[in-house]
């Protein structure tokens, strides 16, 4: 059984900082590309950041180069995302997934977490 379980999520002024973990199971993981993906109230999903299964290969959304860092470590079955310079527009929950195609389109992604809630105050 596939499981991802997101953590790190919370309250943070904007400005701040905050590390998102996803720790996956059940999967050979070293297999399968990562991507991070957000969905706000009222708004449809969309992708924040992907990483290859190798980790050499990352897509940002616009809005998140250069404040947002994906990073994996497959020894340890894990994919981070480092958030920097909050806004409150980045209030959300966030997704981690796990697909075979390296892609920020979310249909290909097959696993999916329960999701993590971030909220921005301004």
């Amino acid at each position: 059984q596939v499981e991802l379980v997101e953590s790190g999520g919370g309250l943070v002024q904007a400005g701040g900082s905050l590390r998102l973990s996803c720790a996956a199971s059940g999967l050979t993981f070293s297999s399968y590309h990562m991507g991070w993906f957000r969905q706000a109230p009222g708004k449809e999903r969309e992708s924040v950041a992907t990483i290859s299964t190798t980790g050499r290969s990352t897509i940002y959304a616009g809005s998140m180069k250069g404040r947002f860092t994906i990073s994996r470590d497959n020894a340890k079955n894990t994919v981070c995302l480092q958030m920097n310079s909050l806004k409150p527009e980045d209030t959300a929950v966030y997704y981690c997934a796990a697909s075979r195609t390296f892609t920020a389109r979310d249909a290909p992604y097959n696993y999916w977490g329960q999701g993590t809630q971030v909220t921005v105050s301004s």
